[in-house]
């Protein structure tokens, strides 16, 4: 089982997105009023954007995108295969796409996660992540999501997103 990080491209975005694991169609459904593989293909083609293959397939997307100076939003989503690609993806977020980010201006770095997925949940504090709150109702349908950010210190201008130690302890 090999696990290769690459550049996201629209051909391998696009098979992803249109091939979802339930978990993660669950919780874009709930964000978006209407989409489609092909918007959420484009929106993630927005910043810096990677693929993980499994043995030559793509199985995941993620990256982080700029939404204002020095705010960005990271994310991820992929098929059912994607959990054998998780720690190849931990170890590219903490050597590459964090210190990419810091690099690029970023002071916070968040993410959102439907309240129920545990599988996101429990990822998101090995990244790192800092919980932050619950959101109430931020699904369209009244889900509740939660908010886990990264942020840089303005004292020292260290990065807890971008150094090599990101999310060990």
């Amino acid at each position: 089982m090999t696990v290769r990080i690459v550049s996201a491209t629209l051909r391998d975005l696009s098979y992803i997105a249109a091939n979802l694991r339930l978990e993660d169609r669950t919780e874009i459904d709930c964000q978006f009023d209407e989409w489609s593989p092909a918007l959420l293909t484009l929106t993630a083609l927005q910043g810096f954007a990677y693929v993980a293959e499994l043995n030559g397939n793509p199985e995941a997307g993620f990256g982080a995108a700029e939404q204002r100076g020095g705010l960005w939003i990271a994310w991820s989503w992929g098929t059912r295969r994607m959990k054998r690609c998780v720690p190849g993806i931990t170890a590219f977020f903490h050597a590459v796409l964090g210190p990419q980010v810091a690099a690029h201006g970023a002071w916070r770095v968040e993410a959102r996660a439907l309240a129920s997925n545990e599988l996101a949940l429990r990822w998101l504090a090995r990244l790192g992540a800092t919980q932050r709150c619950r959101l109430p109702g931020y699904g369209k349908n009244g889900e509740d999501f939660l908010l886990y950010d990264w942020t840089r210190s303005s004292d020292f201008g260290s990065s807890d997103f971008g150094s090599s130690d990101f999310g060990e302890s």
